[in-house]
């Protein structure tokens, strides 16, 4: 080890197509929405994260608002490079330094990630300083935030619903046996809800717009224990061009969401069907578990659980799943070298 050893920080950053967070010293300290608007007559970023959110659906053809991640992978490199050095930069213990710190990163990937792809977010990491620069899998990462331990030769299934994909994977031993990533995930449903009231009731509503829909009345089963109140969705009749209001149910969502939702199962079906033997006994034991935004739909556990006659059950905190595990894992280096992609 050398004396610039000492001069190293650590951090953890979970990547999303959604929502990037970073961990320094066992705190999450950024939890940002991944969008950038853009300035583009200059070119230069003029607000990141919360503040580039608010500007959604509401720009002029100066200024356009874009997701440098696509299907958590990173779709707009200038962008993402830029996003990930100011979130670095707000970080408030690394804010008083006179010098940019060299840092060590793990960042987590999607398990379907071409190599390509990966050396994106590698490159990426290093031109904000990273000396070092690991990667782990985000459905070992949700494993060891979820609490589970990997490490163990005990089979265990994990359902990762990000922004952009669904990780679904069997982890035993410190690696992932058999794993599918599908690209359908919260930004689907929410594209979903958009198409439905297009179609089903004339009305054109925005992204900012369905995103709330789906967070308020959004539903994978129509017979939920505790029905929820109607809500009234604003928006512009594609008829007439005038604003006009709908009220809608949750029942309609499920309608909305049947598809996608239908694809995950099958998702879930398949890496079931290529899991050993030995790994399926313990899944049967265990069940299911579930992390990432997009398992807080409601009655999504309940209906997988329908589908696997599994028990299926929710990480407390689903959202920050797999930057506790990413944490974990570059706290615990030395345990968990096999897991990290150097």
């Amino acid at each position: 080890m050398s004396f610039f050893d000492f001069m190293i920080e650590e951090i953890a950053i979970d990547l999303g197509t959604a929502n990037t967070l970073i961990m320094y010293n066992g705190k999450v300290v950024v939890d940002s929405p991944s969008i950038v608007a853009r300035d583009q007559v200059s070119g230069k970023i003029i607000a990141i994260g919360k503040e580039a959110r608010t500007m959604l659906g509401k720009t002029h053809g100066n200024i356009s608002t874009i997701r440098p991640l696509k299907d958590g992978v990173i779709a707009d490199f200038d962008a993402s490079e830029k996003m990930i050095k100011i979130l670095i930069k707000n970080i408030p213990e690394l804010r008083k330094r006179w010098f940019p710190p060299a840092l060590r990163m793990v960042i987590c990937i999607p398990s379907g990630i071409t190599g390509v792809e990966m050396r994106a977010v590698k490159e990426s990491a290093e031109r904000v300083n990273g000396k070092e620069v690991y990667l782990i899998h985000e459905p070992m990462a949700a494993a060891m935030g979820i609490g589970l331990d990997v490490m163990r030769p005990k089979g265990h299934m994990i359902v990762d619903i990000g922004g952009g994909t669904t990780e679904i994977a069997v982890i035993a031993l410190g690696g992932i046996v058999c794993d599918k990533s599908v690209k359908i995930a919260g930004d689907v449903f929410t594209n979903d809800i958009i198409y439905y009231m297009r179609t089903q009731h004339n009305l054109y509503i925005g992204e900012r717009t369905a995103e709330k829909v789906k967070m308020e009345i959004g539903s994978a089963i129509d017979d939920l224990r505790v029905p929820l109140i109607e809500k009234m969705v604003h928006g512009r009749d594609l008829l007439t061009g005038k604003p006009k209001q709908v009220q809608v149910s949750h029942r309609e969502m499920t309608v909305a969401l049947e598809k996608s939702i239908s694809r995950i199962e099958d998702g879930i079906m398949e890496i079931l069907s290529k899991t050993p033997p030995e790994l399926a006994a313990d899944i049967y034991n265990t069940g299911i578990y579930m992390a990432g935004g997009g398992s807080m739909l409601r009655g999504l556990d309940e209906r997988f659980s329908r589908k696997t006659d599994l028990p299926v059950f929710v990480d407390e905190d689903p959202l920050r799943a797999v930057i506790r595990g990413t944490g974990i894992a570059l706290k615990n280096m030395g345990r968990y070298k096999n897991v990290l992609i150097s």
